[in-house]
C-alpha cells in the first residue's frame, strides 16, 4: 500500500441495512467522530447497491455518502443506483421515452422501498441522484480492482476512452437508456454481469417470484463445457438444463477474467454459505444481507491472492435474534 491509507476494506451490497453496517464498520475498528465513520489508517470502498429493499434506505446512504465526502471512503456504482437515477430521470423531448427507465410494475417493485422511504424528502432525493450521477463505475490501482458485477477490459477500455475518466455523465446516462446502444451495453456488462439465456426458451421462476429467461454467469471460469460450469447464482438451474452443453453463441457471449489479472472485487450475485474467494484473485462480498445473511468485507493489505481469512462479515439474522 502506499500514500495515505495502510490498506483498503471493500464492503459488500448494503441494500438498505444501515444498522448491520455500522457494527460491520465498528468491527473493523472505524468509529463515528461528528457523525461520520473513519479509520486512522484504512479506507472502506463500498462495491454499489447501497439502495433499495432494506428498512433504512436512507440512512445508509447519509452514512455512506458522508464517509466518501470526508473521504473515509470509495464508492462504486451498482446497478441498483443506475436504475433508481434511470427511473427517476424523465427522457427527452423526441427521445419516446417518459422516463429513462419505464415505471412499469416489476421496476416499482424493485424500487418501491427506496422511493417509499425517499418520499417525503425531496432535498435528498435531488442530492442522492446527483451523487449517484458522480459515482464512478470502476476503480483501479496497480494492486487490486473494484466494479459492481463484472470486469470487462473491452468494455472499460471503451469507456476510458470516451469518458476520459471512469464516470458517466447526464448524456451518457440518456444514451445508456437505448438497448443495444453501446452505452447500454456497457452498463448491462459492469453492473449486471454476463448471463446466458435459458435454452429453448424456457422462463425460470427465482426464489424472489421474478420469470426469467436468462441466468448469471461467472466471467472466471477456465474452459467451461456446460451451463453448469458458469452459472452463478442462487437460483439453480433445471437438471436437464445444467447438463447441457455450451453452444458457440454461448462461448461468444462470455468473457474470462484469468488468474494472472489484479485482484478483483465484485458484488451483486447474492452468495450464500461462508464467504470465501470465488477465484484465487477474485473475491464476491455480496452474501444477502438484506435476505438476513451476512453484510461482507474484505481486509486488504498487500497480498496478491484472496486470503479466505480477511473476509469479515455481520450475520443479520444472528443480530436480529441478538445471539452473540
Amino acid at each position: 500500500m502506499s500514500g495515505r491509507f495502510k490498506g483498503y476494506d471493500l464492503i459488500g451490497d448494503v441494500h438498505g441495512c444501515a444498522l448491520s453496517l455500522e457494527l460491520l464498520l465498528q468491527r473493523l475498528g472505524y468509529s463515528r467522530k461528528k457523525g461520520i465513520y473513519s479509520h486512522p489508517d484504512r479506507q472502506a470502498i463500498f462495491l454499489g447497491d447501497i439502495v433499495d429493499r432494506g428498512p433504512r434506505i436512507r440512512e445508509s446512504l447519509h452514512l455512506v455518502r458522508d464517509m466518501v465526502e470526508a473521504g473515509a471512503a470509495q464508492i462504486v456504482m451498482g446497478n441498483h443506483e443506475f436504475n433508481y437515477l434511470s427511473y427517476c430521470t424523465p427522457g427527452r423531448e423526441g427521445s419516446g421515452m417518459e422516463y429513462l427507465r419505464t415505471h412499469n410494475p416489476r421496476h416499482l417493485r424493485i424500487l418501491n422501498e427506496t422511493l417509499e422511504q425517499l418520499a417525503n424528502h425531496p432535498q435528498d432525493q435531488q442530492d442522492f441522484q446527483r451523487w449517484i450521477l458522480d459515482m464512478p463505475l470502476f476503480l483501479e490501482q496497480d494492486q487490486f480492482r473494484v466494479v459492481h458485477a463484472c470486469w470487462s477490459q473491452q468494455h472499460i477500455d471503451q469507456f476510458l476512452q470516451q469518458q476520459n475518466g471512469n464516470c458517466i455523465d447526464d448524456d451518457y446516462l440518456h444514451r445508456s437508456a437505448i438497448e443495444g446502444s453501446p452505452e447500454w451495453e456497457t452498463m448491462d456488462r459492469l453492473l449486471r454481469g454476463t448471463h446466458l439465456k435459458v435454452p429453448n426458451g424456457e422462463v425460470m421462476i427465482s426464489k424472489d417470484g421474478y420469470k426469467r429467461r436468462f441466468f448469471r454467469t461467472k466471467f472466471w471460469a477456465q474452459n467451461p463445457q456446460y451451463y453448469i460450469d458458469v452459472v452463478f447464482q442462487p437460483d439453480p438451474l433445471p437438471e436437464h438444463v445444467a447438463r447441457q452443453q455450451l453452444t458457440e453463441q454461448d462461448y461468444r457471449d462470455l468473457i474470462y477474467y484469468g488468474e494472472q489479472e489484479l485482484l478483483l472485487f465484485i458484488g451483486h450475485y447474492w452468495c450464500d454459505g461462508e464467504p470465501k474467494p470465488v477465484a484465487p484473485n477474485i473475491a464476491c462480498l455480496d452474501y444477502s444481507a438484506v435476505k438476513y445473511g451476512k453484510l461482507v468485507a474484505y481486509r486488504l493489505d498487500d497480498e496478491k491472492v484472496i486470503d479466505p481469512a480477511k473476509f469479515v462479515w455481520v450475520d443479520v439474522l444472528r443480530e436480529i435474534r441478538g445471539e452473540a
